[in-house]
């Protein structure tokens, strides 16, 4: 199964429009299209909700068509204990992506209920956190 799933949480489908002096110009398509390059012959699911429990279903459908996920999952980074019950059910890789460096933020954005289950965590990169995601993820899946 040489599939990866890309999840973007809450506000991300604003992504070029909301906050650019933040999250920068870019859109989500120009966010799957780097992901999308930087797979190679791995396929890319990409998936935007901004409701939680979207998020949740599409985690635990990963359990049985992905090899691995890159999650940036917004707010509920710091909110949603049953997004890192869904990813503790996931047996692949998982990488935890942010746009900005979140440890600059407010203080509240700095403790994230998906690191501890993340095997890597990439911030403050922009949307080349989401590129070099996928690279780590292709490189685990092809080594096992």
């Amino acid at each position: 199964m040489k599939s990866i799933l890309v999840l973007n949480g809450p506000n991300l489908n604003l992504l070029g429009k909301r906050q650019p002096e933040i999250y920068g110009h870019a859109t989500l398509d120009d966010v799957a299209g780097l992901c999308r390059a930087a797979a190679g012959d791995v396929t890319i699911q990409m998936e935007q909700s901004n409701h939680e429990g979207q998020l949740i279903d599409w985690i635990h459908e990963a359990r049985t068509a992905h090899a691995g996920i890159v999650i940036n999952a917004g707010a509920y980074t710091h909110t949603s204990v049953a997004i890192f019950d869904a990813l503790n059910a996931f047996d692949g890789p998982v990488i935890e992506v942010h746009i900005s460096n979140v440890h600059k933020r407010e203080s509240f954005r700095h403790h994230s209920y998906i690191s501890p289950r993340a095997d890597g965590v990439i911030v403050g990169f922009g949307i080349n956190g989401y590129a070099a995601a996928v690279r780590q993820i292709c490189d685990l899946i092809n080594a096992s």
